[in-house]
């Protein structure tokens, strides 16, 4: 079964890649942070701003982010359903990352004229993802599924894809993966560490989004 067409996307998944060496995954307890810590991010560079649908504040944070920090992209990330998807994109979400894919998933991001960046960590789950035509993909949890070494691996049969490490990439081995010529970005939360949140040091996290954007400068 093919997918419907999607609506015109503001920024196609791999634009969303593409955009910075890697992509912040957020969590956000409190919406008094939201805007500030995405100002900061912004003028470290960072404009692809994955705020992860774990904490009941994330609808909320995404919505100030998008209102109050237009120059900003923010995206929804660990979506799992249709309703996830709606909610996200009600809330100004332009894209979508998932653990998963599913059918459903993929459509409902379709219907509401946001890309995708589906989750896969196997050879089926990256094939299942191109049959409705997503090529641009996560791969999660990208060490314990293998690391760079499978990625280098898929690099042969699926030498139509990028993807976008992430789970457990660290700024000691991003450059592992960023070397690989089928890895776009790679996705980490140590851009936004719960501490500099819960201090309100948004000239670190400012100071970290600089040193990822470098990251394929060195």
């Amino acid at each position: 079964m093919a997918l419907n067409s999607p609506k015109e996307l503001a920024f196609t998944a791999l634009q969303v890649m593409q955009d910075a060496p890697v992509i912040p995954v957020i969590v956000l307890d409190d919406v008094a942070h939201a805007v500030p810590m995405a100002r900061a991010l912004l003028a470290g560079g960072i404009r692809m701003l994955e705020v992860t649908l774990r904490t009941p504040q994330a609808l909320a944070c995404m919505e100030a982010i998008a209102k109050q920090v237009p120059h900003a992209v923010v995206g929804a990330g660990t979506v799992r359903s249709a309703a996830d998807v709606k909610a996200a994109a009600s809330a100004g979400a332009k894209f979508a990352v998932s653990p998963g894919y599913t059918f459903s998933l993929g459509q409902a991001c379709r219907d509401q004229g946001i890309s995708l960046l589906p989750g896969v960590a196997t050879g089926s789950e990256i094939m299942m993802a191109q049959e409705d035509g997503y090529t641009d993909l996560k791969f999660f949890p990208a060490i314990q599924a293998g690391g760079p070494a499978m990625l280098k691996a898929w690099g042969g049969p699926f030498f139509d894809v990028q993807f976008c490490p992430t789970g457990g990439v660290t700024p000691q081995n991003a450059l592992e993966f960023l070397s690989l010529s089928n890895v776009a970005c790679v996705g980490g939360s140590w851009l936004v560490p719960a501490d500099a949140l819960a201090q309100g040091d948004w000239e670190r996290i400012e100071k970290l989004a600089r040193e990822a954007c470098q990251l394929k400068l060195r």
